[in-house]
């Protein structure tokens, strides 16, 4: 099982520790440094930087939001970040949602798995710059229908001036329902699962692994050492609420309906209808502290390495930690490599 460090976004100020970070991940035998985005910092920017001042540690976006870029400037951020670290990028990427997408990036949410393959099928194209690249699909035809509104009929088929130092650029996909896993499965390297309990991976239908030997899976964790395992959920915990209660619309949020799917439909429907009516305090009170606890590593060291023999055992091949905590990063990195 590898290691990775989770830097996310900015929440607040500009956070200027990431190299200090990547540097101390890289020195402990971390696999990777992740960034994410959501409407605040973006993901490709900070992996620049950290790029520049380490040798080893893999960059990955985990994950950029599909309906802010082009596949053309995906690709072309993938191909420029990958060529700049000499081999060490991964490109992660996301649907987000509907109240991001659209009142974001002012782009239409659509059909969001029929845009994702198409978006992996342009990337690849451009990447392999075998010829021109075009695409038929209905939500990305490349190149702009001169019968479309406001083209002005001039585009053409286009194939990417340099050759990319890797045509095979690693692609990740965060999914969470079952025909986006099996999108993952069917046309990307990696799956980044949200909410993975080690306990119960029946919860997802996954493919056979045993014909994916190369296939990866990574899943951001949240690790508290602490003698109170109550109050150690209580970060956790309050993360489960945002999302569940704030991450969407009440009648779709992709979050909720997966922690429905977990067996906590009542629960997902408690915390959204709290967070929404602005009772924050009392939404993240009412995250179960059991289905908290089952995606999380907390409590005293002995029973961290326990609960850690059930990731070994299950499929995932990557533990993502939260990269704000040098002290567990190196425990972690004790335990596990």
């Amino acid at each position: 099982m590898k290691l990775g460090a989770q830097y996310g976004y900015w929440t607040g100020e500009p956070r200027l520790d990431i190299v200090s970070v990547a540097i101390e991940a890289e020195s402990l035998g971390y696999d990777s440094l992740w960034t994410g985005e959501s409407y605040s910092s973006d993901a490709f920017t900070p992996l620049s930087w950290v790029g520049a001042h380490t040798s080893r540690i893999k960059l990955a976006t985990g994950i950029a939001q599909l309906g802010a870029r082009t596949p053309a400037m995906l690709a072309m951020q993938a191909m420029t970040l990958d060529g700049l670290s000499q081999g060490r990028f991964c490109l992660g990427l996301g649907v987000s949602g509907p109240q991001v997408i659209e009142g974001w990036h002012g782009q239409p949410f659509g059909k969001p798995i029929a845009r994702t393959k198409e978006t992996i099928k342009i990337i690849r194209r451009i990447l392999r710059r075998e010829e021109p690249v075009t695409a038929s699909g209905p939500n990305l035809p490349l190149p702009y229908p001169k019968e479309a509104p406001n083209s002005w009929g001039l585009g053409k088929p286009l194939k990417l001036i340099n050759k990319p130092l890797r045509a095979d650029i690693p692609i990740f996909l965060g999914a969470e329902g079952p025909k986006n896993i099996e999108l993952a499965f069917d046309e990307c390297d990696g799956w980044l699962p949200l909410y993975y309990s080690p306990s119960r991976p029946e919860i997802y239908e996954t493919p056979d692994l045993k014909e994916q030997k190369s296939f990866e899976i990574a899943v951001n964790v949240n690790v508290k050492i602490c003698n109170n395992i109550s109050e150690g959920l209580l970060m956790q915990k309050a993360i489960l609420a945002f999302y569940i209660g704030g991450m969407g619309a009440q009648n779709r949020n992709f979050h909720t309906d997966l922690m429905a799917r977990m067996g906590y439909e009542e629960d997902a429907n408690k915390i959204q209808t709290l967070f929404l009516s602005g009772k924050r305090n009392e939404a993240i009170q009412a995250v179960p502290d059991d289905f908290a606890d089952e995606i999380s590593l907390v409590g005293p060291l002995g029973r961290i390495k326990e609960r850690l023999e059930l990731w070994k055992k299950s499929p995932v091949t990557t533990l993502i930690i939260g990269a704000n905590d040098l002290s567990t990063m190196r425990t972690m990195a004790e335990l596990v490599l």
